[in-house]
């Protein structure tokens, strides 16, 4: 095992983990060693550990016993196949050695319907961004903000209450998506210490209309400022930001080929990069935590081509 107090401290990260208060090595260590397990075979398995997996982990640890209320709301804004549903389920497994009990929900589990997707992109014709699923104006807010408020009500002193949290199956309709009857929906019980929200477009805020050089970002760019109901609910906020925007194609494509092979319906490479390229706009345009975050529960790590934690300037490694 990877020498955590020698090799820890080399991420981008850790100053940060360092400023919550003095690291427990020992739990550390044993986070550490479950996790060489559990991700045997994974490439670059330290730096994933120790630069990324760990720092979020122990931050996160550090929030929830410092609030004043329980759960704590945490955002998380990451690029699509970056990682981000299989960092939070690990965190969510850790948190108990923390005494914490955690849950997590995802923007995408709020996409409109089919039907709902349909009528959109007919109201919007000949616009990429409104055509399917994904960005600003394509979730249905209201269930967000119902969903969210929920789970936000899943104190540590409310033992024996639940929240519905729904399901979107991105398989159906031959990779297209839909949501999921009621009758397929997650219940979360409570009690709970702290709730993950995660999303690639979770955060944005509308930026002024003349700065937008493709004029079909006019409407995805309104429809943003709905959003802030989801980011008021926010309590901290944790940023995995690709230093390169076009990384995200290739790590979509790997995302969705690893569906398939998992034998689930889903795009073939094609279509798959035509819809991942229409989101490249967005992350050149929008990015960052939401302006009411306080400073101190902010965390920003960049993700090089490997989808390792890294410096936001300079070669990749």
């Amino acid at each position: 095992m990877t020498s955590s107090r020698t090799f820890a401290p080399a991420g981008p990260a850790f100053a940060d983990v360092e400023a919550l208060g003095p690291v427990d090595w020992t739990r550390w260590d044993a986070a550490a060693e479950y996790l060489e397990q559990a991700l045997d075979g994974a490439n670059h398995l330290d730096r994933r550990i120790h630069h990324l997996y760990l720092p979020v982990l122990f931050t996160l640890a550090a929030w929830a016993r410092q609030a004043p209320r329980r759960p704590l709301m945490v955002g998380l804004q990451a690029p699509q196949g970056g990682g981000k549903t299989t960092l939070v389920n690990y965190l969510l497994e850790l948190l108990p050695q923390f005494g914490l009990r955690g849950a997590a929900v995802s923007i995408d589990d709020f996409y409109l319907p089919r039907a709902g997707q349909l009528a959109l992109a007919a109201a919007h014709p000949g616009n990429p961004y409104l055509e399917h699923r994904g960005y600003p104006g394509t979730h249905d807010v209201e269930l967000g903000v119902h969903t969210l408020e929920a789970l936000r009500g899943l104190g540590t002193d409310r033992a024996g209450r639940s929240a519905l949290v729904p399901v979107y199956d991105k398989s159906a309709h031959g990779g297209r998506g839909d949501r999921t009857p009621e009758d397929r929906w997650r219940r979360v019980e409570a009690p709970l210490d702290l709730v993950i929200l995660e999303g690639w477009m979770l955060g944005y805020t509308p930026v002024p209309e003349a700065s937008l050089q493709d004029r079909d970002l006019v409407e995805p760019n309104r429809a943003l400022a709905a959003y802030r109901r989801w980011h008021e609910l926010l309590d901290a906020f944790i940023v995995l930001r690709a230093r390169d925007p076009r990384y995200v194609l290739e790590w979509r494509v790997q995302a969705e080929e690893a569906m398939k092979a998992r034998g689930l319906p889903g795009l073939d490479r094609a279509a798959i990069e035509d819809y991942i390229r229409r989101f490249l706009p967005a992350y050149a345009t929008y990015g960052g935590a939401p302006a009411h975050i306080p400073e101190d529960r902010r965390l920003t790590i960049w993700l090089d081509q490997e989808r390792r934690a890294t410096e936001e300037l300079g070669p990749g490694r």
